[in-house]
């Protein structure tokens, strides 16, 4: 694999994102997983099967997944390999796979709606969240927001650059298309909780360093940020990290609110049920707009951090 890939891949996703006219042309790869992933639960998730069976058929049903996953992208780069400069359309393909663009615009555009209202708020981080945003006032819409950014940091650019760097193209499809099987079914409600075990002890297990390397990195970019404490941030980190019920979403949120010294988490609703989650950092909670924006520039800083090591590493193995 050429080394320049995981480096151009961040940059040129970061500047161009994926269009909106191929989504709507073709759909977006995380579209395409999702089909796939609900295919096979229509089918195989079926409420006459034993809770074994039914954690079988997730197993199977994520083997499938991944299966084919592999089968095309490994096909993809297998043939861009008898393409002169083939890696350059691997490194295109791969930045569908990243999500710093968007990401940093959704949570723009929830500051953005807060200045207006409440209720604009709230529409605007429906957008990016999975809890129920009507129960939210402002300081709740806010820390959502920067939640969301803290969370999707670690697996919407960090984890998937990572899978980039080590196995390509295959590589990234297939971390992108296990962590969407986590966010359809890896849920512990009665109808997932059996079929989507495989999902989600697979998505933890793909997580666990990149988790803590986004710890690292937001701690790093701290030296960048005005106002932010590397030393909270670090500090916070391994403190908080390990209260969250995922052993990986922890570390991101925690490292982000100690070093923005806010206090994240805490009670949340999910489709009308209050869930008593723990707070992450200890200091400001009545959050507004204009501390997503803080949030936003150490993501920024934290994305700079990452493409720098991204550079220093290709350099690296152009010149071994």
């Amino acid at each position: 694999m050429d080394p320049l890939i995981s480096p151009l891949a961040l940059a040129v996703e970061r500047w161009l994102g994926y269009s909106q006219k191929l989504i709507d042309t073709i759909g977006h790869p995380v579209m395409w997983f999702g089909k796939l992933i609900s295919f096979c639960e229509e089918r195989l998730n079926t409420t006459r099967r034993l809770p074994a069976q039914r954690k079988l058929a997730g197993i199977v049903a994520l083997g499938l997944l991944v299966l084919s996953v592999l089968i095309v992208t490994v096909g993809i780069r297998t043939v861009l390999s008898w393409v002169p400069l083939g890696w350059i359309i691997e490194m295109i393909i791969a930045t569908a796979f990243l999500a710093q663009k968007e990401l940093g615009r959704a949570v723009e555009a929830v500051s953005e709606a807060l200045r207006t209202s409440t209720e604009a708020g709230r529409e605007a981080v429906s957008h990016v969240v999975g809890r129920d945003p009507q129960a939210l006032d402002e300081a709740g819409v806010a820390r959502a927001a920067v939640e969301t950014l803290a969370e999707s940091t670690s697996d919407g650019v960090i984890a998937p650059w990572l899978f980039l760097l080590l196995f390509g193209l295959p590589g990234i499809a297939v971390y992108k298309a296990v962590n969407t099987a986590d966010s359809m079914i890896g849920h512990r409600d009665e109808r997932y909780r059996d079929y989507g075990w495989a999902a989600a002890k697979l998505d933890d297990v793909l997580n666990w360093v990149p988790a803590r390397l986004s710890a690292l990195l937001i701690t790093g970019a701290c030296f960048f940020t005005p106002g932010a404490s590397p030393g909270r941030a670090w500090a916070t980190a391994q403190r908080d990290a390990a209260k969250h019920d995922s052993p990986n979403a922890g570390w991101p949120e925690a490292t982000f609110a100690g070093a923005l010294n806010f206090q994240l988490g805490g009670p949340r609703s999910y489709d009308g049920e209050l869930v008593d989650l723990p707070a992450f950092g200890s200091g400001k909670a009545g959050l507004g707009p204009s501390d997503i924006m803080l949030a936003l520039l150490l993501y920024r800083r934290t994305l700079d951090v990452l493409l720098g090591l991204s550079g220093l590493i290709a350099l690296m193995l152009l010149i071994s």
